[in-house]
């Protein structure tokens, strides 16, 4: 799948960039550097994030979904969610933060990226897909599919930073965000740096140790007085053949995250192997299989969605992020 023809104009009058797949070891902050060289340095980190705040503000919802817990289909969650937006006739961007595992290209069938368009005054131009989503992904500038980001947690946060300063999202309405596992460095950094963070989507599986994981993520979301949109659970159960049901992983973990944080259960999303099918190939599985129970099960997880978030309003999130500055 190609960028699309509205990406591919602009690309022509700019250039491709890639980054680097390594920390420098032997750098420290401000390490033989003389005081000038730290004060431009600070000024240049101010000015990124003066762009940050001013590109953040043109984008009525922003949330980063958020798990903790990895394998339990967050970017699957992600990616799905974002083509499902799209198919509502929403303008959509996805900005994949798992800089040590990006699956988004894939997922998003722009694997056969490689390189960002960046046009001459420095602002990157997200690629775009058949279906309208736009993304920047770290993976798109990777020289191969299996190229590794070695990076210390100073550096991920520098590109989180740059890469939300100079990217032109083009007037998108949603901001996805594909966290990685944890409640590091990006997920701090996504929380502290982005203005009027809309908030947190949780992603969970039905077992026991996804469970205890991912309430983790949820206490970070209310320690850092983000809220929390809801919680989905995937891979919440298999049909049989014979229409008798299965709970493979265990049962319901999500409903009791909800209760215990008192926030809104969107839905289960059942097992389904032709999902995987459709994901490995970047094409949404509920327009491959629309009349599957996990295709309907998630259209209607992508209504409540759309129904919650902007029922809170473009400017619901700005206290949130707010008060979680530093």
């Amino acid at each position: 799948m190609s960028q699309g023809p509205e990406a591919e104009g602009e690309a022509r009058r700019g250039s491709r960039m890639s980054l680097p797949q390594r920390s420098n070891p032997g750098a420290a902050p401000g390490g033989g550097q003389s005081y000038r060289e730290i004060a431009e340095r600070m000024k240049k980190v101010q000015e990124e994030q003066r762009l940050v705040v001013q590109r953040m503000r043109q984008i009525p919802y922003k949330v980063a979904i958020l798990s903790s817990k990895g394998g339990v289909g967050k970017s699957f969650v992600t990616a799905s969610l974002a083509m499902a937006l799209a198919t509502m006739g929403k303008s959509v961007g996805v900005f994949d933060a798992d800089f040590h595992g990006p699956s988004m290209p894939l997922m998003l069938g722009l694997s056969n990226v490689r390189g960002l368009m960046a046009r001459e005054d420095g602002s990157i131009i997200p690629a775009v897909n058949v279906y309208g989503v736009r993304l920047v992904s770290v993976g798109l500038m990777l020289p191969s599919e299996d190229a590794p980001v070695i990076w210390r947690g100073s550096l991920k946060t520098t590109a989180i930073r740059q890469l939300l300063a100079y990217t032109d999202w083009g007037g998108i309405q949603y901001l996805l965000i594909d966290l990685p596992p944890g409640t590091g460095d990006e997920q701090l950094t996504i929380a502290q740096t982005i203005p009027g963070l809309t908030g947190f989507l949780l992603v969970t599986i039905p077992s026991e140790v996804s469970k205890i994981v991912v309430k983790k993520a949820a206490s970070f979301a209310q320690k850092l007085n983000v809220p929390i949109i809801g919680i989905i659970e995937n891979m919440g159960y298999f049909r049989c053949p014979d229409g008798s049901i299965q709970y493979i992983f265990g049962k319901g973990a999500a409903e009791e995250i909800a209760r215990q944080y008192q926030i809104p259960f969107l839905g289960q999303v059942p097992i389904d192997p032709r999902i995987r099918e459709a994901t490995d190939e970047g094409a949404p599985f509920f327009l491959e299989y629309p009349d599957s129970e996990a295709s309907k099960a998630f259209l209607e997880i992508a209504r409540k969605f759309v129904e919650l978030v902007e029922s809170r309003g473009a400017e619901k999130g700005e206290k949130g992020s707010q008060q979680a500055q530093p």
